[in-house]
């Protein structure tokens, strides 16, 4: 057991599965010799040479190209796409070709590809370095997406994501490699620690992908939060003084949908929390669930707390950022309804 913060344990998760599997393989913009523009692959091209971790052009559509004819021939491709708001280019190699080839090809090959991605706000990188995807890809059966929240869960579920036979969308809350942020800007960075979450196994383990976890047991209220919108969702009820149920959702699809019913039930209350833009976000999908599911237990109209329909700004970030104060009053209308 060693404390990590989120970069440290990414990079564990690699590093085992590529000791563990000579099949496994590593590239992307800048992951070799440089090791990462956040520094999440360094090391790991002088550890296991430039043959298994290799940089390759900026050409999002050709990175994932590449690694689904590795996939289909039996290799597990991890690559990294540098900023999520660049994978735009590869979005018809993903929906078209890697989500498809299972079906498509009647289970005779499959596409085991790990697509890293760093995403969101909090870091001033404006609205072409800030961008929350994911509602994209949640919306196209055959691919997997994650997100997690704390450097355990990281590397548990990126290992779950490199073993797994489907193509996973793997996207790292920026905002949360060095330390966990509760969206109080003007505050001091914490570092991860003595958080809980930064106690991370060096050997291999895995978090199961599809599962939610209960980072706040509650009574009164539900909150549907993943990445760094569950530190903020955390602070949130701590200074609102709400009894509130908070849950991680960790992967998106398959969304653990069971947890999520388990909890609107007991509290009756449902408030959703997400960076990404409100309409179409994921956030809809998920009130649409909690409604069909949990109708006759809901005390008050589920709430969504998001950011705004808008590009991502830069001088008005922390307007836009779904923080405590936002999320708070989001609490107190569910509680008032």
């Amino acid at each position: 057991m060693a404390t990590m913060n989120m970069v440290q344990a990414l990079n564990s998760a690699m590093d085992v599965m590529l000791q563990r599997d000579p099949d496994v393989l590593l590239f992307g913009e800048d992951v070799g010799f440089f090791g990462g523009v956040f520094r999440c692959t360094e090391g790991l091209q002088q550890r296991y040479g430039d043959q298994r971790v290799f940089d390759a052009p900026i050409a999002e559509g050709g990175l994932i190209a590449v690694a689904i004819g590795m996939g289909a021939y039996g290799l597990r491709p991890i690559i990294e796409c540098q900023f999520a708001d660049y994978i735009y280019p590869a979005f018809d190699q993903i929906v078209s070709e890697a989500a498809r080839l299972r079906h498509r090809s009647g289970g005779e090959f499959n596409s085991p590809i790990t697509i890293r991605s760093p995403y969101g706000g909090g870091i001033f990188g404006g609205q072409t370095h800030s961008q929350s995807p994911e509602g994209l890809f949640t919306h196209v059966c055959g691919v997997k997406t994650v997100i997690p929240s704390n450097p355990y869960d990281a590397k548990g579920l990126l290992i779950s994501a490199v073993e797994d036979d489907d193509p996973v969308l793997f996207f790292e809350p920026k905002r949360l490699y060095s330390g966990p942020f509760d969206g109080h800007h003007d505050r001091p960075m914490r570092p991860w620690t003595d958080q809980p979450g930064s106690d991370v196994p060096i050997e291999h383990y895995t978090v199961p992908l599809g599962k939610a976890a209960v980072v706040r047991p509650g009574a009164d209220l539900t909150v549907l939060a993943y990445g760094t919108m569950v530190h903020v969702a955390l602070t949130a009820a701590e200074e609102m003084d709400i009894d509130a149920e908070i849950l991680d959702l960790r992967t998106l699809l398959p969304v653990d949908i069971e947890t999520i019913e388990e909890s609107v039930k007991k509290t009756g209350r449902c408030l959703i929390v997400h960076e990404a833009t409100r309409t179409g976000g994921y956030g809809a999908e998920l009130s649409a669930l909690v409604q069909e599911r949990c109708f006759h237990h809901l005390e008050a109209p589920i709430q969504r707390v998001t950011g705004w329909d808008t590009p991502y700004p830069h001088t008005f970030e922390w307007h836009y950022f779904p923080g405590p104060r936002r999320v708070g009053e989001g609490m107190k209308r569910v509680m008032a309804g």
